[in-house]
């Protein structure tokens, strides 16, 4: 089996999901040398108070924390395309496991009680085929031990893909609409909202005052990436 395994190998080696390079044998997804050149995102007050600022005055979170700063052309931009274009999901794992452990080691979010990811219009699910955030969301609810709920939070209208928008479109924005089924069943729990990178914040802010119609509900957020100039 084994054999059969390294002649497979020989003829579709993995490749690294940003230069392409064949992987070794104990590298997964990146090689090493992306894989140290991360831009992972340090957790400290200045830090956290910078991806804070993005709500401020706007809807009020909690906690919030994102593993990799986000830049055009960068490491992070090719393999949160790779997640979201090339059917890559694993990356949601990779970086779900490596967050994760994060999240676990400093307690942040050790009082929520659901996880709930920003959803895709039913529309484009079934274009694509799967939400990037799915597995991002499984890995970080199997570290965390927090429930993940996938279906409760829908989104009821179809908006252009973001990177396609001009800065000042992102903004007003004002057609994109979520709706939570059950208002009752938040109530009074402390809610993980996630999604994969922060631009103006738009969409999460949209999703939160659509969770904020929860009587005493609590929102912290976590996302893969945040971008840190528009």
């Amino acid at each position: 089996m084994q054999y059969l395994k390294e002649i497979f190998c020989l003829f579709y080696p993995n490749i690294c999901v940003n230069c392409e390079v064949t992987l070794l044998q104990n590298e997964k997804y990146l090689c090493t040398v992306c894989n140290n050149d991360l831009p992972i995102i340090d957790d400290n007050p200045h830090t956290n108070v910078t991806l804070e600022s993005t709500f401020f005055g706007k809807v009020p979170i909690k906690s919030i924390r994102s593993f990799l700063y986000y830049q055009k052309h960068g490491i992070t931009q090719k393999i949160i395309h790779e997640l979201k274009y090339k059917n890559q999901q694993q990356i949601g794992s990779f970086i779900g496991n490596w967050f994760g452990t994060q999240l676990k080691e400093s307690g942040i979010f050790n009082n929520i009680d659901y996880i709930i990811p920003v959803p895709l219009h039913s529309k484009k699910l079934k274009t694509r085929g799967y939400n990037q955030l799915t597995k991002f969301g499984q890995t970080l609810s199997n570290i965390l031990t927090i429930k993940y709920i996938p279906d409760i939070l829908i989104k009821v209208s179809v908006s252009k893909t973001q990177t396609l928008k001009e800065r000042f479109e992102r903004f007003s924005d004002n057609k994109t609409k979520f709706k939570l089924k059950n208002y009752n069943f938040l109530e009074k729990k402390h809610v993980l909202l996630i999604d994969d990178v922060i631009t103006t914040g738009a969409t999460l802010e949209t999703c939160c005052k659509e969770l904020l119609k929860t009587k005493d509900i609590t929102i912290s957020i976590a996302t893969m990436a945040y971008t840190q100039n528009l």
